[in-house]
C-alpha cells in the first residue's frame, strides 16, 4: 500500500469516530452513559426516543467502538467503552463552548437565568466530609445507582417538591446532577430557594468528578 493510501486509511479511521458523533441524540446518549450503564429502555425514555431509534443510535456508537454491551436476561445494558470516551465528550463540549458563540446562547436558553449560586467541587467534597451541608443527588434513580458521591442523599427532581419536609432548615443544601450542562440542579435550587431553604448547586457533576478521579459509589442507597 502506498504512503498516500495508507495515510488516507488511517484518517478514515479517525473520521469514523467523528462521523458517529455528528448527531445530537448520539451525544445525548453519551452524556447519559457517562453517568453509568443503562438499559436501552431507560436510555430511550431519558433521551425522548423511540425504542427502535434509540437502539439504532446505540448500535452505531457501538460499531464505532465507543460503547460496549452486556445482557441481563432479556435486557441489554450499554456503557461507555472506557473513560476516554467520556473525556472525548467533555473536550467536545469545551471546544464548542470556546469557539462557537451560539453554544453559550444555547446553554443560557437551556439552563435558564443565572439566578443560582454554584459551589466548587473541592468545597463541596470538603463540606460533604465535614457534614456541615446536606448534599442531594437530583438525577433519576438509574443514574444515582450507576454512580454517586459517597454520602449524597438521593431525591430525584420530580420528587423534590413532595419531600421538602425531609430537608433541614438549619443546614445548607447542595444539589448536584450530571454535569456542567445539566439543568436538574439549577431547577432543584430554584425550587428549594422558593420554599425558604438555603441552597446552592454544584458547579460540576458526576461526569467531571469521574474524570477528576473523585470517589464515586455505585448502587442504591
Amino acid at each position: 500500500m502506498g504512503e498516500r493510501a495508507a495515510k488516507d486509511a488511517l484518517y478514515a479511521e479517525f473520521a469514523a469516530v467523528g462521523k458517529v458523533l455528528g448527531h445530537p441524540k448520539r451525544l445525548e446518549l453519551l452524556d447519559l452513559l457517562a453517568q453509568g450503564p443503562r438499559s436501552v429502555e431507560d436510555l430511550a425514555t431519558a433521551a425522548s426516543l423511540g425504542m427502535s431509534s434509540c437502539s439504532a443510535h446505540l448500535q452505531t456508537l457501538r460499531e464505532a467502538g465507543l460503547l460496549r454491551t452486556r445482557r441481563d436476561g432479556k435486557r441489554v445494558y450499554y456503557s461507555l467503552a472506557d473513560d476516554d470516551v467520556a473525556r472525548l465528550w467533555e473536550y467536545l463540549r469545551r471546544v464548542a463552548q470556546h469557539h462557537r458563540p451560539h453554544t453559550e446562547l444555547a446553554r443560557r436558553d437551556y439552563l435558564g437565568p443565572d439566578d443560582t449560586e454554584a459551589v466548587g467541587s473541592e468545597e463541596l467534597l470538603r463540606r460533604l466530609r465535614g457534614g456541615d451541608a446536606l448534599v442531594i443527588d437530583v438525577r433519576p434513580g438509574p443514574e444515582y445507582e450507576g454512580g454517586h458521591l459517597p454520602g449524597a442523599v438521593h431525591i430525584p427532581l420530580e420528587e423534590l417538591a413532595d419531600r421538602l419536609a425531609e430537608l433541614p432548615r438549619d443546614k445548607e443544601i447542595v444539589a448536584y446532577c450530571r454535569g456542567e450542562y445539566c439543568v436538574l440542579a439549577h431547577d432543584a435550587v430554584r425550587l428549594l430557594s422558593a420554599n425558604g431553604l438555603t441552597a446552592r448547586r454544584a458547579a460540576q457533576g458526576v461526569l467531571e468528578w469521574r474524570l477528576a478521579g473523585h470517589p464515586i459509589e455505585v448502587g442504591a442507597a
